[in-house]
């Protein structure tokens, strides 16, 4: 009986032990989970802040760019449009404006920086639909 008693005690004792060092690694982890969130939350946040300038960085480069001289249209007929196209380029529109002679081409410009960069899927289905002559012109009349 003795023996049973001594086992019994042993088995609560190694729960409640059990238990006990679970709460408190449980408590130790989570609290190192929130040292390194805290810790890293501040690099997140400038990596963040670094990627957004980048972005807006790039956006004002491309409303610019028309006026770089490398740019090889005429920046007055060049429209900024931004999405899903940088640019439509009117070419010869304002000399058929100003002189009334001359043709139109339109140009759809999209604004890349570096070697590496690519059309989005999007802007790819836009060059296809225009190399494919799929571009119309429609007259809408309100009443």
């Amino acid at each position: 009986m003795d023996l049973l008693v001594f086992i019994i005690g042993v088995v609560i004792g190694a729960l409640v032990c059990y238990f006990f060092l679970k709460a408190k690694l449980s408590l130790e982890a989570k609290i190192r989970v929130e040292e390194y969130i805290q810790q890293h939350i501040e690099e997140i946040r400038e990596e963040t802040l670094k990627r957004s300038r980048a972005v807006l960085k790039g956006k004002i480069a491309e409303q610019m760019v028309a006026l770089l001289p490398e740019f090889p249209y005429n920046p007055a007929d060049a429209r900024f449009i931004g999405n899903p196209v940088d640019y439509v380029i009117f070419d010869g529109y304002t000399q058929v404006k100003d002189s009334g002679g001359g043709e139109v081409r339109i140009i759809f410009l999209d604004v890349k920086k570096g070697e590496k960069a690519q059309l989005t899927r999007e802007e790819e289905a836009i060059m296809k639909a225009v190399k494919e002559k799929k571009v119309a012109w429609h007259l809408l009349h309100l009443k």
